[in-house]
């Protein structure tokens, strides 16, 4: 796979610095999350990838033909794309850290992404994922550092499934922060601030387990 897998923005950050990928959500853009990636990494190095699926001119990381009822076998291909983007880019630039943050759909091809290939990222942030099947990791997620922030009236990710997806990824040895809001699918400030302190240490130049 290539960089130019996907139609992508990229912003440039302090060399050698920590490397940021941003997915956007059903509908959005590639424009969607950078605003947010840089208050949350300012020196990050930026890739934000743009979904090649459109649902009635809504871009998707991949198909699905229900709400919450994927296309499995589209997933699958996705996540292949996906994973060689994100590897291609993870090369070419040799960062300090490797961040995912994704929202909704961006989140989900993110996650998929994660069980395909446990150390691509060092952290990952999943803002209102949804999991509706029963993920297999392939390796481990000792040492990768999750996020996952809900809300728990959410009415399309209900809140029984994010505790199953943390359960899952704990179970493969990750390090699992959950953070609620009393709202629904909307991002909310509360989780913005979450998002900031997970990233604190690669904020600051820390150390991560690569």
């Amino acid at each position: 796979m290539t960089t130019n897998a996907y139609t992508h923005n990229r912003l440039p950050g302090k060399p050698g610095g920590p490397l940021l990928f941003t997915f956007h959500g059903t509908g959005g853009d590639e424009t969607q999350l950078v605003s947010l990636g840089r208050d949350l990494l300012p020196s990050a190095t930026i890739v934000s990838p743009r979904g090649d699926v459109s649902e009635f001119g809504a871009a998707r990381f991949f198909r699905r033909t229900d709400e919450g009822v994927y296309d499995m076998d589209d997933l699958a291909r996705a996540t292949v794309k996906m994973t060689g983007f994100v590897a291609a880019h993870v090369e070419a630039e040799k960062p300090s850290a490797v961040v995912g943050i994704g929202y909704s759909n961006g989140a989900n091809i993110l996650a998929s992404v994660l069980f395909a290939r446990p150390k691509l990222f060092d952290a990952t942030v999943l803002m209102h994922p949804l999991i509706p099947f029963e993920p297999e990791v392939d390796g481990s997620l000792s040492g990768r550092r999750i996020l996952i922030t809900a809300g728990r009236r959410d009415p399309i990710c209900p809140p029984d499934l994010t505790n199953r997806l943390a359960s899952y990824l704990r179970a493969g040895g990750g390090d699992v922060t959950l953070e609620w809001h009393e709202g629904g699918h909307e991002m909310r400030p509360g989780e913005i601030e979450a998002a900031k302190r997970f990233l604190a240490g690669i904020r600051t130049g820390e150390a991560t387990d690569a």
